[in-house]
């Protein structure tokens, strides 16, 4: 017997441990151990390691870099009127993700933004899965931010700027036009965008989860201003030129017309207008004819206004002699089975006579006697066939057909106008030439600093020859007499010239013109006057042609302060 069972005590025993119990224990704790020493080495590496993508990221959420608008260069006209302008605007937009659903709310929104509340639920439901939609673009600041005043989630602003035109319909062919983002599209917006258009600078701010700026942190870019273009247009001269031609227009019921006014000493370009035109600061409604600038795109055969061209040619040739005597009887010919006419039989003419007259049949005959190509080769000097080099899209170049197998009868046709296109542009830097003894000067739409030395095209004695013989053109009881100016000598021609289109000559259908240069004594101005297609009892370019350029030219000279050269009355 053990002394235990002789006490009589049952002695106790520990319970057995469990060694799955044990197992699941050190395991815990050795899973404790472990997730603290990953989440202890992540803390280290994200705040030593990958504190610049940590950084990088809260950035990403609260740091912008917004763009600085900068404003377009202004045109102005020659003494710096402003003739296109750059006005600050704001554009609303949202992210269509945070604008409210509430209808009250996107009431209020509508009803601000000038539209209704069906068209913006359904352009928002449109660009629900986007970020970024227009609410509404160039709108004056103190609309918007009547808009933004109503506080509504996810509205922004964005400042732009905005085209205005001060003189509208008046300029509006030659200025051109920008688009919504303010980039040219047509005239001189669009050939010197470059120079024009601004370049936006840069700022890094701070903005809330909304995108609302809570501070401006830092300029990184200044905005650069476009620069400004000076032109050689006088904004007086042009007011007056498109009121005259808009009115002869409405008058005789025409498809439009055009006139040039250039300075006779330095080839500017004074006044330019065209009709039909349009407002560039409203083009709902636009008309597309309004859009083209006629004067520089369009040409069209030019008729009598050239025959003062064409006499200079022939007078170089030395194959005639100034007292020369043409028969023109008895008012028609045929040549290669054409038949050119005069209005009547003006019999036996002089070279003078001849240009007076208008006489087709004086300049063929002239013509014809040439032993070469004269007449062209004279007008190819004076810019004919060749683009005027404003820079202005789309300047026609006109044509003149090659001297290859011509018929006599094309050969005629030139020396009166047919069979040639020109525009009226050319039309008026031809006749610089015949002002300025025989020196052609190219155009220019922006104002010279210096004027140019011209390019040698008629001889000199010829050119002030050739002034002299319109100069008897425009005189009391000629077929130009409507184009006199009181107190100035005007040396001038008129033209009448049939329509054409791709079915030949239209019936009816008529360009009147008048080219006038003035004052005779001393040239200050060169201009050209079309209407296209008057309609009424009288077609002809001294009787509605002829009286537009005499009001432009009168208003012009007596605002450029030309003193006056008419001529004494004889007692």
């Amino acid at each position: 017997m053990s002394p235990d069972d002789r006490s009589g005590v049952t002695p106790r025993r520990p319970p057995p441990m469990a060694p799955m119990g044990g197992l699941r224990y050190g395991v815990m704790i050795t899973l404790v151990l472990v997730g603290l020493a990953l989440l202890t080495g992540r803390i280290v590496d994200l705040h030593v390691f990958d504190h610049p993508f940590l950084q990088g990221q809260g950035d990403a959420r609260t740091l912008r870099t917004d763009t600085i608008p900068a404003h377009r260069g202004m045109i102005t006209d020659r003494h710096g009127e402003p003739l296109a302008i750059s006005t600050p605007v704001v554009t609303l937009w949202a992210n269509p993700q945070d604008l409210p659903v509430d209808d009250i709310q996107r009431l209020m929104l509508a009803r601000a933004l000038g539209q209704e509340l069906d068209a913006l639920n359904e352009r928002i439901a449109r660009y629900a899965e986007r970020e970024f939609m227009y609410l509404r673009r160039r709108m004056a600041p103190e609309a918007a931010q009547a808009v933004l005043d109503l506080h509504i989630p996810g509205v922004h602003a964005r400042e732009e700027y905005k085209r205005y035109y001060p003189a509208g319909e008046v300029t509006a062919q030659l200025l051109g036009v920008t688009n919504i983002d303010d980039i040219g599209q047509e005239g001189l917006e669009l050939a010197y965008q470059p120079h024009l258009a601004g370049v936006p600078g840069k700022r890094r701010v701070l903005k809330d989860r909304r995108g609302r700026l809570v501070r401006d942190l830092a300029l990184l870019q200044e905005a650069q201003p476009g620069g400004d273009l000076t032109l050689a247009l006088d904004q007086r001269l042009q007011y007056m030129a498109y009121r005259e031609l808009k009115s002869a227009v409405t008058e005789h019921d025409a498809d439009g017309g055009i006139v040039v006014m250039l300075d006779a000493r330095n080839g500017e370009v004074l006044a330019m207008a065209n009709q039909p035109s349009y407002n560039p600061n409203n083009r709902a409604g636009l008309d597309p004819q309004g859009l083209r600038n006629r004067a520089i795109v369009d040409a069209f055969e030019p008729g009598s206004v050239v025959k003062p061209l064409a006499m200079a040619a022939i007078m170089e040739s030395g194959q005639f002699d100034k007292d020369i005597v043409v028969d023109t009887s008895p008012g028609w010919m045929v040549i290669d089975r054409f038949t050119i006419k005069d209005i009547r039989n003006y019999g036996k003419l002089t070279l003078s006579g001849i240009l007076e007259k208008s006489s087709n049949i004086g300049m063929s005959k002239l013509a014809l006697q040439l032993d070469e190509p004269l007449v062209p080769e004279t007008y190819r000097r004076l810019g004919f066939d060749q683009a005027p080099g404003t820079g202005f899209p789309g300047e026609s170049a006109g044509s003149l057909p090659a001297p290859v197998r011509w018929s006599s009868s094309q050969w005629a046709a030139l020396s009166y106008g047919y069979g040639l296109s020109v525009s009226a542009l050319q039309l008026a830097s031809a006749f610089t030439a015949i002002a300025n003894d025989g020196r052609r000067l190219p155009p220019s739409l922006l104002k010279l600093g210096q004027s140019p030395a011209g390019e040698p095209a008629i001889d000199p004695g010829v050119a002030g020859q050739i002034l002299g013989m319109m100069d008897q053109v425009v005189e009391p009881g000629t077929g130009a007499r409507r184009a006199l100016v009181p107190g100035y000598r005007v040396a001038g021609k008129t033209g009448t010239v049939r329509k054409i289109d791709a079915g030949g000559y239209q019936e009816k259908a008529y360009r009147s013109l008048f080219v006038g240069i003035a004052p005779v004594s001393d040239p200050r101005i060169v201009t050209v006057v079309m209407i296209d297609h008057p309609r009424g009892d009288s077609y002809y370019g001294g009787a509605v042609a002829a009286p537009v350029f005499s009001r432009v030219a009168g208003n012009a000279l007596r605002l450029l302060d030309v003193p006056p050269d008419a001529r004494e009355p004889q007692s």
